[in-house]
């Protein structure tokens, strides 16, 4: 995967596709307690930009998230709803929102915040000079852990990515599971349609087809907090991405 040219220090991208519009996935599981001031941040941050952009929401759950954005929508053309009362998982309901995007640059960020939007210009000149696909990460030199998980969790964390790099590589990527990933059209629609994986896990199973696929990839440090969630299932959840890291490593002989 080769590095692509961001913008030159006079501001003007380099050579490169340029962008047009920005489509941005939201998904939210019971999140409706945060998600209006998420989409209230994107749509200001956005609306700064000499291009346009959309907003599409992938909600599951039943305290109201769904309505609620459905209800924003209403007033706001460029926000878009979809998800169902069942949890289907975070890599289902990014799938769906690939489906529908329109942008030439399409993208997912978290429901509850934890990379600022703002971060997105570091990400812009890559994307524009034509980078098929770019990602936040914690784990670079300039990235900016504010608050950090609790303990335990960063042990689990360093553990699964011991396993993960053991049976899947992906070596030179220093933080796979950053929530604020981004890709040019064509990789995202490519990428996307032949993602399985449903679960957390969908992110590794991307880089990993989006590496096997020879499409250019950029790591950029990135500002994070940890929003102090504990509706994780840590047991649960930990076998569940065991299983998918396997099916991940064995798809490999499956695909053509």
């Amino acid at each position: 995967m080769t590095a692509c040219h961001p913008r030159t220090a006079g501001g003007s991208a380099a050579a490169g596709p340029g962008i047009s519009r920005v489509s941005v996935i939201v998904p939210a599981y019971n999140e409706a307690a945060t998600i209006e001031q998420t989409l209230g941040e994107i749509c200001a941050y956005f609306g700064t930009k000499p291009y346009d952009f959309e907003i599409i929401v992938a909600a599951d759950g039943d305290d109201g998230t769904r309505e609620h954005v459905g209800r924003l929508a209403a007033r706001e053309p460029r926000l878009k709803v979809i998800g169902q009362r069942e949890r289907r998982g975070k890599g289902f309901g990014i799938r769906q929102g690939v489906g529908l995007a329109t942008g030439d640059v399409v993208g997912f960020v978290d429901a509850d915040n934890k990379t600022p939007i703002q971060e997105f210009d570091k990400f812009e000149g890559l994307l524009a000079a034509g980078c098929h696909v770019v990602i936040g990460s914690r784990g670079l030199r300039d990235s900016r852990v504010e608050r950090p998980q609790p303990l335990y969790r960063r042990v689990g964390a360093k553990g699964f990515r011991v396993f993960m790099h053991t049976v899947i590589g992906l070596k030179n990527i220093t933080d796979t599971q950053c929530g604020f990933k981004f890709f040019r059209r064509e990789a995202a629609i490519d990428l996307f349609s032949r993602q399985q994986v449903d679960g957390y896990m969908f992110d590794v199973e991307i880089l990993d087809l989006a590496k096997r696929s020879g499409y250019r990839l950029e790591q950029v440090p990135v500002r994070w907090r940890d929003d102090g969630d504990s509706r994780l299932q840590l047991v649960r959840s930990n076998l569940r991405s065991v299983a998918d890291i396997m099916r991940i490593y064995m798809s490999r002989y499956r695909r053509p």
